[in-house]
């Protein structure tokens, strides 16, 4: 179930998204307040960032956390820069916390060069083991745990759905970020397919505006195009930039999240998120209630979404096969 929250009450919530909440003046006699740190991927000023975080909060309180009463919150906002995710990484480590939630496959990565002790329980990370955080997925092996954020055969269904809604495309564009494990992997698995579906793919870069904009561009000149973009952390840091250039050049696109289709994307099929922060608040209730991550197994999204933007559809002149509509889990007008 989605949180819908106005703005100004979650801003009241979260304390402006300071950098850490302060503690009770008086906590009850004898009681310890645990520290959480928290390393987010996206800005402070991003709504869905924002959701996300208090999808965490909400897992929390239900699980007997109050923030200033028994737990403290140290958060930082990494903001999709690697060179900031690894500063905060730092620091949050230097606050001695219980347990750290991380968000993305580069914040992980940065709190284990900091530290191999302090526990960690990750979301939207795709391959934890590719990336060495993990052992294994049933038993992880070191201090850090959590959630998938999906396999990477998950890029053949994204480029089913895009000819289902499109057969003339025979070219495809695949944005992805080559840094990360997860580039290479989602990109594979689109290629594995790619040649059933008659289609000739066009690996695109997501690391600064210009190489999107640029590279885009070049790719619409051609007639019968269409493009899927990949997860990564820059990907949804450069959300709103590459739906309006998806836009301008009237390409059919695929997402692999629904914060894309929300502000213009096309269409989108992908793990529900703030599912998972839910989901993340147990395993660190668990830990700070003396669980390790070794014996919390890393687990994949159990809940996956189809969403359709029905006026981008018919802006672009596409109309969308009955038996796609049938399918999804939320269609917007």
């Amino acid at each position: 179930m989605a949180i819908h929250i106005r703005r100004r009450e979650l801003l009241v919530t979260l304390g402006g998204a300071a950098a850490a909440w302060p503690l009770a003046a008086r906590a009850q006699q004898g009681e310890r307040v645990r520290r959480i740190a928290v390393l987010m991927n996206l800005t402070a000023d991003d709504a869905e960032g924002q959701a996300r975080l208090a999808a965490f909060l909400q897992g929390l309180q239900q699980a007997g956390w109050a923030v200033g009463h028994n737990v403290r919150i140290d958060l930082r906002w990494g903001s999709g820069e690697p060179e900031r995710i690894r500063k905060y990484a730092a620091e949050l480590v230097a606050l001695a916390p219980d347990v750290i939630l991380a968000v993305s496959a580069p914040a992980v990565e940065a709190l284990q060069q900091e530290t191999r002790k302090v526990p960690i329980v990750f979301v939207t990370v795709a391959d934890p083991v590719g990336a060495g955080f993990t052992d294994s997925l049933a038993r992880p092996g070191g201090n850090a745990t959590g959630f998938t954020v999906f396999e990477f055969g998950i890029g053949g269904k994204w480029l089913e759905l895009l000819k289902e809604i499109t057969p003339r495309v025979t070219r495809v564009a695949v944005l992805r970020d080559p840094a990360i494990a997860a580039g290479s992997g989602q990109l594979g698995a689109i290629q594995s397919v790619a040649p059933s579906f008659g289609v000739e793919l066009s690996p695109i870069g997501v690391r600064d505006a210009d190489e999107i904009e640029r590279n885009v561009a070049a790719f619409a000149r051609t007639p019968n195009g269409g493009l899927i973009v990949t997860g990564s952390p820059l990907a949804t840091h450069h959300r709103d930039l590459i739906v309006t250039i998806v836009a301008t050049h009237k390409l059919p696109a695929v997402y692999y999240e629904r914060m894309f289709v929300t502000v213009g994307g096309l269409i989108s099929y992908g793990p529900h998120f703030l599912d998972q922060y839910r989901h993340a608040a147990g395993y660190v209730d668990r830990i700070l209630k003396g669980e390790k991550p070794v014996d919390l197994p890393v687990q994949a999204p159990t809940k996956y979404e189809l969403v359709i933007n029905l006026k981008t559809a018919k802006t672009l002149g596409i109309e969308v096969p009955a038996s796609v509509l049938a399918r999804a889990d939320e269609v917007i007008e």
